[in-house]
């Protein structure tokens, strides 16, 4: 059904009515917006108090003092927003990520408050955090700071007074600070304050996430208070970049390089927020092993950094590409409107607000000032002025890419070389472009293909038979249809030509899940393998993280948070202790990410052909050092393969008689040939195929599945899940589900140890399984095995 274009050509109004008590004398009230998207004017009590001219720029947060429009008991606010367009405007715009909401998303998309306070106001507390000596981190400094704003004719003196205390109770340090404004003046007001022994924040992966608030106040003596601050939250940890020798970027956090592991968001299509779904997105990213977050020019909420503060998660926000943002006169290849002198004044407001918003969290890696093109020298100084005016500590970048950078930025040390589409394993393991080497700032193969579930909620009959019949063909739920990435064609050859023409739908999906479970593997293994190389790995972003809509590409989970092949492509290679096989040197390699894990570590190497011969067997016993990776030993007989073997990876800690990793290839006599020079900006075409379609012929194998609970009855779901491959065959591609004996759908969020597991014969394996319901069904199907279902309680 065609949307009505025209409704959305006109202004839009929001309309709020509250009630309020009269202001006395000396009180004063402000309405301050946070985000209107992307211009507005503002009437109170039918008063115009903002134009659109002033209200400009989706992130324009601005301050508006109402006090003498103020009745006492009910109010009305309306906001008249005008309609958007992505190249005219600041804006958050899509690009190609998918098709454009109606509206452009016009509209108040973030809060709008109103504050009451007295004659001296504050703005949001800043806070500043460092150690006295970095080495021993044994005390930091914190430093508080806070804007004053004497609205009065008269000089006042009053006392700036809060505390600052850990989130246990442990540590709390009072603060004062006496201070003196003039008449109408405004004054910065900084407190210091010693933490020893300080509670140290870290990224999840590597301990704890402790914070600490602090909560200020202005006293006026005999006056009483005259505003009182919001808690702000924060972490004392420490986050610096360099550029290596290669010219790129290395992070740091506590004085330990930091292997960024990330991937970029998405927020929902029409800007709908749900601190609910967020935080399940970001249980989904640390399941993964994930450590970085992107944000490219969706800043999102407030409540987003608090998630990531809890939950050890780093951001890394910034500008937006290829619109408006990027309008600058040197660039030719933004379609944005060029600047004017008013856009320039946007800009600043809008880095203000939003480094003011960003600038205590503990989660915050860095901030991009640009994404694929760098600002020009005057938006950069306004950035830098902006980002300094609100003590920013953090990075902050040039550009995602290394086409140029103003001079005082210096380069940004990240590369934009692609893929967005599908390439092959080995891809990564080369020496051009987007392969593991240096920080990649998006790129991926274009994964994301959802579960049947899944796509039978959002295709039609008709776009469910294009997925496999017309392979070459445009669908509505790719890429805007002016894209690169409206068809799914580059895919589609691969997937045809490697693992044979799908002989229906549910065939189809299958192989797409092959496809992403190995792309994403390959994709994060050769980062972490290659993070003590020559030319080390220092960071990738994976393209994209999550969609805005039900999608069929760019995600390593589905819109309905449902996992599927490149989320455990995904999972497996991030984990903190790994093994891995490096698919052009065929070595395996060792990966440790831990900052202390250390000790003895016995690797196995196992490698048999499709009917469960063995073909070759290896040990290795060696030492385990923290956040660094080896080669440890070369794949033998890999040419007795005919058409396609089994590879089975097994690291072992001999101490604790525990399996830290368990990884299964499945490997071809011949690596897919890439053809390097015909690269373009977001693929690299394949000129001969690796050939794995031998896999949908495999014998069939005899699996059993016993589930027992680890979890007591009235809690969220635990299970406990043995796999045994009763045949001598291996048993390929298992997929694990839990379903709701009630509904029969699948229990969503879900948390696998481990998923699409392929078993060596008579191999037992044993996965964990957390999902929010107290009963369950264990459904089992895979590549080779019959599909089961595993009784309910």
């Amino acid at each position: 059904m065609a949307v009505d274009q025209s409704v959305f050509q006109t202004a839009w109004l929001y309309r709020e009515e509250f009630k309020f008590q009269r202001p006395s004398s000396d009180e004063h009230v402000f309405l301050i917006t946070h985000g209107i998207t992307s211009k507005a004017d503002i009437f109170f009590n039918g008063v115009q108090i903002a134009s659109q001219s002033f209200q400009h720029g989706s992130y324009g947060g601005r301050r508006y003092e109402i006090t003498e429009f103020i009745r006492q008991g009910s109010n009305a606010l309306l906001v008249k927003a005008y309609p958007t367009n992505y190249l005219r405007d600041f804006a958050l715009g899509f690009v190609d990520w998918n098709p454009y909401p109606p509206d452009n998303g016009t509209g108040v998309w973030r809060d709008v408050e109103v504050k009451r306070t007295g004659p001296i106001s504050m703005s949001p507390t800043r806070v500043r955090t460092d150690f006295s000596d970095r080495k021993t981190q044994q005390t930091a400094i914190v430093t508080v700071l806070t804007d004053l704003e004497n609205h009065t004719n008269l000089t006042i003196e009053g006392i700036l007074q809060g505390r600052i205390q850990s989130d246990d109770s442990s540590q709390t340090v009072d603060l004062f600070e006496p201070f003196r404004i003039a008449a109408h003046g405004m004054k910065t007001v900084s407190i210091k304050a010693k933490i020893v022994n300080p509670r140290i924040w870290w990224p999840a992966a590597w301990g704890k996430q402790p914070l600490y608030s602090v909560a200020l106040n202005v006293s006026l003596g005999r006056d009483g208070v005259s505003d009182i601050g919001a808690k702000q939250h924060f972490g004392i940890r420490k986050v610096t970049s360099e550029l290596n020798p290669y010219n790129d970027i290395v992070f740091s956090i506590n004085g330990y390089r930091f292997l960024v592991k990330g991937a970029g968001y998405s927020p929902d299509m029409f800007l709908r927020f749900d601190q609910g779904r967020v935080e399940k997105i970001f249980q989904y990213m640390l399941d993964m092993g994930l450590n970085t977050v992107r944000l490219e020019g969706k800043q999102e909420h407030p409540e987003l950094y608090d998630l990531a503060d809890r939950m050890g998660l780093m951001v890394l926000a910034g500008w937006e590409c290829c619109d408006k943002w990027e309008g600058w006169e040197y660039n030719h290849d933004a379609a944005g409107e060029k600047w004017t002198e008013k856009d320039y004044q946007i800009a600043q407001v809008s880095m203000l607000h939003e480094a003011e918003m960003m600038q205590a969290h503990a989660s915050m890696l860095g901030f991009l000032v640009g994404s694929d093109f760098w600002p020009d020298d005057r938006a950069t100084a306004i950035y830098l002025s902006a980002l300094e005016r609100m003590d920013w500590l953090n990075p902050v970048i040039a550009s995602a890419s290394k086409r140029g950078y103003p001079k005082q930025l210096g380069p940004s040390g990240m590369k934009m070389d692609g893929p967005y589409d599908w390439v092959p394993p080995n891809y990564w393991y080369g020496d051009r472009l987007g392969a593991a080497f240096g920080f990649g700032s998006e790129l991926g193969a274009g994964c994301g293909t959802p579960q049947m579930e899944s796509l039978r909620r959002f295709l039609s009959p008709d776009d469910m038979e294009t997925l496999w019949k017309r392979p070459d063909d445009g669908m509505f739920h790719m890429s805007r249809n002016d894209s690169e990435f409206y068809n799914r064609s580059i895919y589609n050859k691969a997937l045809f030509a490697r693992y044979g023409a799908p002989n229906g739908l549910e065939d189809y999906v299958l192989k797409a899940q092959l496809m992403d479970y190995e792309a994403t593997r390959a994709q994060f293994e050769a980062l972490t393998i290659r993070q003590t190389a020559t030319r080390p790995a220092t960071g990738s972003i994976y393209w994209m993280l999550n969609s805005a809509w039900p999608n069929l590409h760019w995600q390593l989970f589905d819109y309905y948070l449902r996992p599927a092949g490149a989320y455990f492509g995904t999972k497996i290679a991030a984990r903190s202790e790994h093994v891995a096989y490096d698919y052009e040197s065929r070595q395996v390699h060792l990966i440790n990410q831990s900052l202390r894990k250390t000790g003895r570590r016995v690797i196995s190497v196992d490698l048999i052909d499709k009917n469960g011969t063995w073909l070759s067997h290896q040990t290795f016993t060696t030492e385990a050092n923290p956040n660094s990776s080896k080669g440890v030993l070369k794949v033998t007989r890999l040419g007795q393969i005919r058409d396609v073997g089994f590879l089975r990876l097994l690291l072992e800690d001999p101490v604790q008689k525990t399996v830290l990793s368990r990884n299964v290839y499945w490997v071809s006599p011949v690596n897919d040939e890439l053809d390097w020079e015909s690269s373009n900006w977001y693929t690299t075409p394949v000129t001969q195929y690796a050939n794995y379609s031998v896999l949908g012929h495999l014998p069939p194998a005899s699996v059993t599945c016993d589930v027992r609970r680890v979890s007591p009855v009235e809690e969220s779901m635990r299970m406990e899940i043995i796999l045994e491959n009763l045949s001598t065959v291996p048993a390929f591609f298992i997929r694990l589900k839990a379903v709701d004996p009630r509904t029969h759908e699948e229990v969503l969020p879900v948390f696998w140890s481990d998923n699409y597991v392929s078993l060596f014969p008579r191999e037992t394996v044993r996965l964990i399984v957390t999902a929010p319901v107290t009963d369950w069904m264990i459904e089992v199907s895979g590549g080779n095995v019959k599909q089961t279902v595993i009784g309910a309680n």
